[in-house]
């Protein structure tokens, strides 16, 4: 794990508005073999990101245009730097305004495709590691229920493993 934040103030790097982001990184624009017809084969459609700051590296190939396929490795990006990096989080300050307009009730209303996930999931995931991976813990501080705190978690399967992987090294059983 990086912790790429060394100051409280800034956001999470998953958090940054893409176009920000895009800045940080160095892009790659490349050809890739695979069904999509002779444009896939002749022309740059694929990119690849990797980010400066940390060396998290994204990619996308399977879109017929290079902005769409950019898009996708932008989100596929931030996913990735929303479980690789940790950032800091206040229990005492709690949630952040856009956790707290997506939790209602409870509940934690995201689609794992829409532009907030990967912010979102960096939140979860840094709450957690603030009170040493324990969800009852994170779910009181989130405003959430545990359930679905760790239902929240299971949208993106690997930072649910990467979560377990944790809890498992300190003796702790994993979350199904």
């Amino acid at each position: 794990m990086t912790d790429a934040n060394p100051r409280e103030d800034e956001p999470h790097p998953a958090a940054i508005e893409p176009s920000r982001l895009l800045k940080a990184c160095d892009v790659t624009r490349t050809r890739r073999s695979g069904p999509g017809g002779q444009n896939r084969n002749k022309v740059e459609t694929a990119v690849v990101l990797a980010h400066r700051p940390t060396g998290i590296k994204a990619e996308a190939s399977e879109r017929r245009t290079q902005g769409e396929n950019l898009a996708a490795a932008l989100f596929r990006l931030r996913i990735h730097l929303a479980i690789e990096v940790r950032g800091r989080f206040s229990v005492d300050r709690g949630p952040s305004t856009l956790w707290s307009g997506r939790c209602r009730g409870g509940k934690i209303a995201v689609n794992p495709a829409h532009d907030d996930f990967p912010a979102l999931l960096a939140e979860a995931l840094d709450a957690l590691a603030a009170v040493n991976d324990e969800p009852v813990e994170a779910a009181r501080v989130l405003g959430c229920s545990t359930s679905q705190l760790v239902k929240f978690l299971k949208l993106e399967p690997e930072a649910l493993a990467r979560l377990n992987a944790r809890r498992r090294a300190l003796g702790l059983h994993s979350l199904q």
